[in-house]
Parts: C-alpha cells; sequence; structure tokens
C-alpha cells in the first residue's frame, strides 16, 4: 500500500471550501426520546436531508470540480446502487460534463428514474453476475470517460470527509461517532476528520450482518472480498474495501460492527415515528449499532451520521409494517 498516496484531512478542507454554496451544510438534529433510551447526547448529521438525499453528492462533487477542460467534455462515468449514481449525475448536470452511470437493474426505481432525471444515460447490468467496475474501465476506455468510483478514490474519500468535519464543528467533541459502512469512503473521511478534530473519538464503522466484509478484513488486516450480500441496506452491498479506504479504516477506526436487517427496520420505524425523517436502510446502520451499544454509551456524546433517505415509497412502507 506504500505506493498508494492516501488523502489527508487537509483535502477535506480543500473539499470543503470546493463544496461550500452547493452541498448543502446538513442540520444536526436531536431526539429527547434517543437520549432517553440510551442515556447520553445523541447527535444525528441528517445527510438524508442533503442534495439528491445522501453525503453522496459531497465525494461526487468534489471529485468532478477537479476535472480539467479535457475531461469535462470527455464526460464522466461511474458505478452505483444509487446515491453515488445519482450524485454524479446531478454534479455533472450542474457543471455541463456529460455522464454516463452503471446501475444494477435491480436498483431502487426511484434511483433510477432520479439519475436519468438528472440527464444522464444510465446503463443497467447484473450485480449478480457481472463486474460493474470492468463494465465501468470498458467504457472508460472505449470512450475516453473520466471513471469516478464511489468510494475508492481521493477526492470522494475527502469530499465524503466534510460531512463529519461539520459535525464537530457544530457540536465538539464527540465519545464516540458511529459512521455506515459500505467501500468505506464515509468511514474512511469521516475518519480523517475526526482524528484531526476530536482524537480522542472513537469510531465505529457499521455494516450489514450478511455484508461483513469490512469487519473481516478489518481483522484479518487484509481486503476480503465477498459475494454480493443479500439485505436491506442496498447501499452497503459492496463486495470490498477498497485500496485507499482500507488503510485509513485500519489505521484510524476503533472497530467495525454489525447489525441485521431486522434491526435497520427497527430504526426506519424509530425515524419515521420518533424524528418524522425519511431515512433508508443503510442510513439506519450507525443508529443501529449505537442502540445496540447503549450500556456502554451512557453518559457519553455520541455523533451519528445519517447517510441518506433515498428509498421507493412503497418498498419504505413494507420495510416499515410490523
Amino acid at each position: 500500500m506504500s505506493e498508494l498516496k492516501l488523502p489527508t484531512y487537509a483535502d477535506v478542507v480543500a473539499a470543503s471550501e470546493r463544496i461550500a454554496g452547493h452541498a448543502h451544510r446538513t442540520p444536526v438534529a436531536t431526539s429527547r426520546t434517543a437520549n432517553e433510551e440510551l442515556g447520553a447526547e445523541v447527535f444525528f448529521k441528517c445527510e438524508n436531508l442533503q442534495r439528491m438525499g445522501a453525503f453522496k453528492f459531497r465525494g461526487g462533487y468534489n471529485a468532478l470540480a477537479r476535472f480539467d477542460d479535457v475531461q469535462r467534455r470527455a464526460g464522466v462515468v461511474a458505478f452505483s446502487s444509487g446515491n453515488h449514481a445519482q450524485a454524479i449525475a446531478l454534479s455533472a448536470r450542474l457543471m455541463g460534463i456529460p455522464a454516463t452511470i452503471i446501475m444494477p437493474h435491480d436498483a431502487p426505481a426511484s434511483k433510477v428514474a432520479a439519475t436519468r432525471g438528472y440527464g444522464a444515460e444510465v446503463v443497467l447490468y447484473d450485480r449478480y453476475t457481472e463486474d460493474r467496475e470492468q463494465i465501468g474501465r470498458d467504457l472508460a476506455s472505449k470512450h475516453g470517460l473520466t471513471l469516478i468510483p464511489p468510494y475508492d478514490h481521493p477526492d470522494v474519500i475527502a469530499g465524503q470527509g466534510t460531512a463529519a468535519k461539520e459535525l464537530f464543528e457544530e457540536v465538539g467533541h464527540l465519545d464516540a461517532l458511529f459512521v455506515c459502512l459500505g467501500g468505506g469512503g464515509l468511514l474512511s473521511g469521516s475518519a480523517l476528520s475526526a482524528r484531526a478534530i476530536s482524537p480522542s473519538t472513537k469510531i465505529y464503522g457499521v455494516e450489514p450482518e450478511a455484508g461483513n466484509d469490512g469487519q473481516q478484513s478489518f481483522r484479518s488486516g487484509s481486503i476480503v472480498h465477498i459475494d454480493t450480500p443479500k439485505t436491506i441496506a442496498d447501499g452497503a452491498q459492496t463486495q470490498h474495501l477498497g485500496n485507499l479506504t482500507f488503510p485509513i479504516i485500519q489505521r484510524d477506526v476503533d472497530d467495525i460492527l454489525t447489525v441485521s436487517d431486522e434491526q435497520l427496520r427497527a430504526e426506519m420505524r424509530f425515524f419515521a415515528a420518533r424524528m418524522k425523517m425519511v431515512v433508508e436502510p443503510t442510513g439506519c446502520l450507525g443508529f443501529a449499532a449505537a442502540r445496540a451499544m447503549k450500556e456502554q454509551l451512557r453518559g457519553k456524546r455520541v455523533g451519528v451520521i445519517i447517510s441518506g433517505g433515498n428509498v421507493d415509497i412503497e418498498r419504505y412502507a413494507a420495510l416499515l409494517a410490523p
């Protein structure tokens, strides 16, 4: 890994300046019910209220903002189950850059429709039998496009780290920070911010039980590849961490935790009933883990990043049903 140049907190600061006025500075919410249940002060960074409904806009916009004129004219290609797709599509539209997005055929219909609505060309594939990364490389090579992966890119990681930076700037020191984990862009970026601003904060990445490649990688010390996990957390259906995200996570994160799909459903109901917010299953990972750890969090200041709120209405209703 030594030949890889990992992004730093200075890159997060630069990204913060680059996206200012384009990305929303999302609110930090609290819940008396959550505080009472955990016996802690819980601060929710609401990236479900970010542009296009997820934190991914931060990294996507930051990456495209660094394109030169040749790259802007040729266009961008990206692969994503939905939120990175929308982030790149919207950012490209704002900058006048042609965009091609590779999406799984079973991605939430609302995410596919939104991506097309932002003006991107959508190429569908089978996530269980086809390699989206290879499809992306082939398109980039054939058409001279710049490939921006969903998490393993320094500008993407730096952009995602701005969410945690804003959280710490608003609420100050935190004893613990819970961040959802798919490919590791949000977690590694958040870790860069946490270690710079609040060095003693315990940082926890949270995955679905069915897709615990990050936990396995963290425990074994090398990147573990898994089959595409079957989980309602579609934003965390990744098969492996990245060559950039993994070393940052390995260096700066305290532990990787997992939660069940049933726990995610419970948190979706909590956010809807108690906080009047639509949160997608992946966005519930952090709070599900915090709730499970409540005995260890009593008296603490706890941060939770809600990653997004993009979920089909019909699916959302079905998942909320008891």
